[in-house]
C-alpha cells in the first residue's frame, strides 16, 4: 500500500511559480516510479510529467516541457513539482500517482497503482 498526498497549489498569476509536494508513506518510496497529473473542468486526466525510482530519468508532457521540474527527495519520501511560467491552460487539479512495477515509465494512468486526493492549481490571466 501506498499513501500519497498532494500540497502546494493555489492561485497564483501567469507567469508566475508554484511548487507542488507528494508526500509519500507505505511501500519504500525509492522503489517506484512517480508521475505527475492533471485535469482540467470538463477534460480527461492527462500526464504531465514522470520520474523513476532514482530520479534519473524524467519525462515530460509537451506542453509543460521546459517550463515544469519533476524531482524527488527519497530520503524524504517526497517528490516535486516545480511549475514556472505558469499560463491559464495549466489551471487543474493536480494529482501524484505511484507505479509500482519495475518496468520502463508509464504515461497512462491506468499503469499507475496509487493516487492523491488532487491539489487545485488555479492561474489567472
Amino acid at each position: 500500500q501506498v499513501q500519497l498526498v498532494e500540497s502546494g497549489g493555489g492561485l497564483v498569476q501567469a507567469g508566475g511559480s508554484l511548487r507542488l509536494s507528494c508526500a509519500a508513506s507505505g511501500r519504500t518510496f525509492s522503489r517506484y516510479t512517480m508521475g505527475w497529473f492533471r485535469q482540467a473542468p470538463g477534460k480527461e486526466r492527462e500526464f504531465v510529467a514522470g520520474i523513476t525510482w532514482s530520479g534519473g530519468s524524467t519525462y515530460y508532457a509537451d506542453s509543460v516541457k521546459g517550463r515544469f521540474t519533476i524531482s524527488r527527495d527519497n530520503a524524504k519520501n517526497t517528490g516535486y513539482l516545480q511549475m514556472s511560467s505558469l499560463k491559464p491552460e495549466d489551471t487543474a487539479v493536480y494529482y501524484c500517482a505511484a507505479d509500482i512495477l519495475f518496468r520502463p515509465m508509464q504515461i497512462t494512468e491506468e499503469k499507475y497503482d496509487y493516487w492523491g486526493q488532487g491539489t487545485q492549481v488555479t492561474v489567472s490571466s
